[in-house]
């Protein structure tokens, strides 16, 4: 549950007369009428909370505790206290010529004295507060300086004269919330601003059908709002933190069990292969018995595609399980009954490294039209942006008379002069590059809705799998094809010991001295257009269309670029192979001719960005280096390793980085090189980020609804309310029974989330 967006409902009480007026949702009032202009400016900008609704969900992140009430001559060092004591004395003091202030006040509980300091821009407010004499409470944490104990910047509150010893002892016990903040709004203004709401979260509509809030024993929404963010224990946090996790979850499966619902009710054409088609004449060719896992995913598959209703399912397979050949014959079996297949692909070097290898696998099956070729053959056409006039219209009129039964192309396949004669199947290679409006176009090019297959090579969770991807059925390849190698990983570090990159140049060396071939992968691609001004893009400079980081971030130099590199390897440590680049900005025709060469093993070694992340095969390439390994997420540094061991030799991978031996960036390197498991480390990945970026929040733009739920951590929560949406979608598809949740529905799928959800 997030925002409640501005729009109009029907009260869930009917009115005996007259017709009813739309009321707004209260939730949904702009902050600049409850909290001024200025603050509501800065919190929208920001932090993105534009009403009421908005800022009563931005949950705190942590609490801290102001410590138990302590004597002065008792206290602990290192340790959070509070302590009600007497102002003795209190004097300002400048250094560094006047420039700087330095507020220091004595305190006094007649069992001993301690010392506060307030330093900066903080002096003003308790300089005016804390006059001698004046009785308080201080919170803060215990240190030394000068062999002194002091408080620096304590939070304080002061005393009446006839203070209340239960109010000071709850004020002491008290948890504080931090929320997350920004430059300009630090937690504690939040939190005034929070105060200033909060009365109104009585006005909150509860998305949660009473007897089911009933029967799982959950708090009233407006009580679990107040315990979040004024909690008297860690209780009543624990008890809040329940109901609105649930409530995230649950709100989200039902939007995707309506989804289901509706997709399931859309007709299409059942597309049954052929006995004695395409489909058997390419499993006849097949050197190689399918894994048991393929014979499974295809039993799945090959029954959606039999169905009346579009197939939409989720194929996630490890690295070099064998996906790309499932889904061939998945769009064989279409072809075979008489439609049309589409792959769509995220780049153009993929788009026709998948063209070159389904025309190798299918040989003369692939001649559809021309002289000599078998009964049943179609033809295999490729559709990229930058194909010449004269190759495009031929392709475009293969597709619209049908006579190309498979079309493997980029975003060039959604424009709108593209028609096909019958579209039967879609499939979507790496789905996360792409956004829902990408799919849903080529999709509505059928004369029906076409099947849908979308694969992933990235390991999803079961839980994020369920969130993300909930409306497609899930099918898993994690079994590795016989004759696959294993790959050896390894971190270099460079800084620490240089002689180890040495060396890694040595085993390059050794394995094109075998007959192999090489990688070597660089963040950056190094041309004069990479990062305007010098390369000083930092944290938000822009990227490179392989979507690797082009700007240094701060205090580190600028990430190894492709062309730097090559140039720098050829004069030096691997003078003397043949050595080529391969980047994302180079002209199509130069991108496709590099890599023919690689495949043809015409090339030593190939520096490269992340353009050969995914769907790249070149089985004698049995080494890769990866330069700034700490500069690439988990799961891409998986995808990339993914590139060798594909043939019968074994894989090297090493992962050089210039990041500290304790640092965060090592551990993650560390991880990488400790296991091959695609699921384990797509947790480690998922954990290390935020939650909105699991849930494609950088992909649609749209922020996160998500703000308790943890997709790794909940998985017994997402489960629950998995089950719970079925049920009541089932019963009531359209909610007429539950108009909370309706409204609840209505906020998630506003035009921002609209993007985030859809992306299955």
């Amino acid at each position: 549950m997030d925002r409640v967006p501005e729009r109009d409902e029907t009260p869930s009480e009917p009115r005996t007369r007259a017709p009813k007026e739309p009321r707004p949702e209260p939730l949904s009032e702009p902050l600049a009428r409850t909290l001024g202009p200025a603050t509501a400016k800065v919190l929208g900008e920001q932090l993105g909370l534009l009403t009421v609704g908005d800022l009563l969900h931005h949950y705190p992140r942590r609490y801290e505790e102001r410590g138990r009430l302590t004597r002065l001559t008792d206290l602990p060092l290192d340790e959070d206290v509070t302590v009600v004591a007497q102002v003795a004395d209190a004097r300002v003091h400048t250094f560094n010529g006047g420039r700087g202030r330095r507020l220091e006040v004595t305190i006094t509980d007649g069992s001993g004295q301690l010392q506060l300091v307030f330093f900066g821009r903080g002096v003003h407010k308790p300089h005016q507060d804390l006059l001698p004499g004046t009785r308080a409470m201080f919170a803060g944490k215990v240190s030394v300086f000068n062999r002194r104990l002091q408080l620096a910047h304590p939070s304080y509150a002061k005393l009446g004269g006839d203070d209340d010893a239960l109010d000071v002892a709850s004020w002491a016990g008290a948890l504080i919330p931090i929320y997350p903040a920004c430059k300009g709004m630090e937690s504690w203004k939040i939190a005034k601003a929070v105060d200033a709401v909060l009365p109104r979260r009585t006005e909150v509509t509860d998305p949660l059908p009473p007897e089911l809030r009933e029967g799982r024993g959950f708090v009233p929404l407006p009580d679990a709002l107040f315990q979040v963010h004024r909690p008297r224990t860690r209780a009543d946090v624990e008890e809040a933190r329940q109901r609105l996790k649930w409530d995230e979850a649950f709100v989200l499966q039902v939007a995707l069990a309506r989804r289901r619902l509706a997709e399931a009710q859309l007709p299409a054409v059942a597309r049954r292969p052929a006995p004695g088609g395409i489909l058997d004449a390419f499993d006849a060719r097949l050197p190689f018995t399918l894994t048991e896992g393929q014979h499974k995913v295809t039993a799945e598959i090959f029954g959606d595609l039999a169905t009346e209703h579009p197939m939409h399912r989720l194929l996630q397979g490890e690295v070099g399980s064998g996906k790309t050949l499932v889904a061939l014959r998945a769009m064989l079996a279409v072809v075979g009954s008489g439609g049309q297949a589409a792959l769509l692909a995220p780049t153009e070097v993929l788009a026709q490294q998948h063209h070159r290898s389904v025309v190798e696998m299918m040989g003369d099956l692939a001649d559809g039209g021309r002289l000599g070729a078998p009964d049943g053959a179609t033809r295999v056409v490729l559709l990229t942006g930058s194909m010449g006039a004269a190759a495009r219209r031929a392709a475009l009129l293969d597709l619209v008379t049908g006579e190309a039964g498979i079309v493997i192309g980029t975003h060039a396949l959604i424009e709108d002069k593209v028609q096909f004669h019958d579209l039967g199947l879609v499939v979507v290679d790496e789905q996360h590059r792409f956004g829902v409006e990408q799919r849903d176009a080529l999709r509505s090019k059928g004369k029906q809705p076409p099947h849908l297959l979308v694969m992933t090579a990235t390991p999803i969770p079961r839980t994020v799998a369920m969130t993300v991807f909930g409306d497609l059925e899930t099918s898993v390849l994690d079994q590795l094809p016989a004759g696959r190698s294993p790959i050896a990983s390894h971190v270099v570090p460079a800084r620490d010991k240089p002689h180890f990159l040495a060396r890694a140049w040595e085993r390059v060396r050794e394995e094109v001295a075998k007959g192999h071939q090489a990688y070597v992968v660089c963040p950056r691609i190094g041309d004069e257009e990479d990062a305007p001004g010098g390369a000083k893009g930092g944290k938000g400079g822009k990227k490179d269309e392989e979507g690797a980081p082009e700007g240094p971030e701060p205090d580190k130099r600028p990430p190894l670029a492709v062309l730097e590199v090559a140039a720098e390897l050829s004069r030096g440590a691997l003078a003397g192979l043949r050595v080529e680049v391969l980047h994302g900005r180079m002209p199509p025709d130069d991108k496709d001719a590099v890599m023919r060469r690689f495949s043809a093993g015409e090339v030593d070694v190939l520096v490269a960005t992340t353009v050969i992340e995914v769907g790249v095969n070149v089985p004698n390439a049995t080494a890769m280096v990866i330069m700034d390994a700490d500069r690439f997420g988990v799961s891409q540094l998986h995808q990339l390793r993914g590139r060798v061991g594909r043939g019968s030799a074994p894989g090297l991978c090493l992962l050089v980085t210039e990041a500290a031996e304790a640092s965060p960036a090592r551990a993650r390197l560390g991880a990488v090189a400790a296991t091959l498991d695609g699921f384990e480390l797509s947790r480690i990945d998922l954990e290390q980020r935020r939650e909105g970026d699991v849930l494609g929040q950088a992909q649609s733009g749209a922020r996160s609804s998500l703000r308790v739920l943890a997709v790794i951590e909940d998985e017994e929560v997402i489960a629950a309310a998995r089950e719970e949406a079925v049920r009541i979608v089932r019963a009531d598809p359209e909610l007429e029974r539950a108009p909370g949740l309706r409204l609840a529905l209505d906020a998630l799928l506003d035009k921002e989330r609209e993007q985030y959800l859809d992306k299955g």
